[in-house]
């Protein structure tokens, strides 16, 4: 996989463009960290791309939200717990 700094894709975005087709990806970098991922995508494969692309997103979010119930220790919640839990936030709401 190759990486382009931010620098490169602006003075050089004509070779990243025309390079990109057989890349497939590019990762864009800025002070040496990725921020960015470019995909090379065509109109046949552009909706399959997105979904693929947001069920990705979907996945790490569910995984964030997982780890960050571990470090509050709201992993352990039964589910009596968690009923009463959003009985309370739905009281509040009415209230």
């Amino acid at each position: 996989m190759r990486f382009v700094s931010v620098r490169d894709l602006r003075g050089k975005s004509a070779e990243v463009w025309r390079d990109l087709p057989g890349e497939r990806e590019m990762v864009i970098t800025s002070n040496g960290r990725p921020i960015a991922i470019l995909a090379s995508v065509n109109e046949s494969n552009l909706e399959e791309s997105l979904a693929a692309f947001r069920q990705s997103r979907a996945v790490d979010a569910v995984a964030a939200l997982q780890r960050a119930s571990v470090v509050r220790g709201t992993d352990k919640l039964s589910m009596d717990d968690i009923e009463a839990e959003v009985a309370g936030v739905r009281r509040q709401r009415t209230g």
